[in-house]
């Protein structure tokens, strides 16, 4: 398992910029003072002594000085977005509820489907495994503020999608 200080032998973080950077060490194919990671699935994954690390990991146990009970969640769901401030502790619960919306979304909203029988939008959340109904709209914005506005009541931590 990594530590802080190992961590900061071989990479600089910038906490403006959410950057690693690889320091001048030698390591195999590095070239030194180079953007450390690369993207998988949106994370930025880097390889410290042999075993892949996620950047926001890496971030928060380089400025806090430990890695996370669960989970580190982006504020802003961008998965490359690793600035420090936009990063928080989170439990897999509460990670999974600040994901943004599916791919196969076509509303453009979270939480909002077109319901085809009544021909409006359907507004839904969900909570602790049980999907909440919220109602039918004529506009996929309004189906959406409403989602938005029970989430903020269902997640203290919630941040809008909106």
């Amino acid at each position: 398992m990594i530590t802080q200080e190992r961590l900061k032998q071989l990479v600089s973080y910038d906490h403006e910029t959410g950057l690693f950077k690889w320091k001048n060490v030698s390591l195999n194919r590095i070239k030194p003072y180079s953007i450390a990671g690369t993207n998988k699935n949106g994370y930025v994954v880097i390889s410290i002594d042999g075993k892949k690390y996620m950047a926001h990991v890496l971030a928060w146990l380089y400025v806090h000085g430990y890695l996370p009970k669960e989970a580190i969640d982006h504020k802003n769901r961008l998965r490359d977005d690793n600035r420090i401030e936009n990063l928080r502790q989170a439990t897999v619960k509460q990670n999974n509820e600040n994901l943004g919306k599916r791919s196969h979304n076509t509303s453009g909203f979270r939480g909002v489907t077109w319901h085809k029988t009544a021909k409006k939008w359907m507004s839904s959340v969900t909570h602790n495994k049980k999907q909440i109904y919220l109602g039918l709209f004529e506009k996929p914005e309004d189906a959406a503020a409403v989602a938005d506005s029970k989430r903020k009541e269902l997640f203290t931590h919630y941040e809008s999608s909106l």
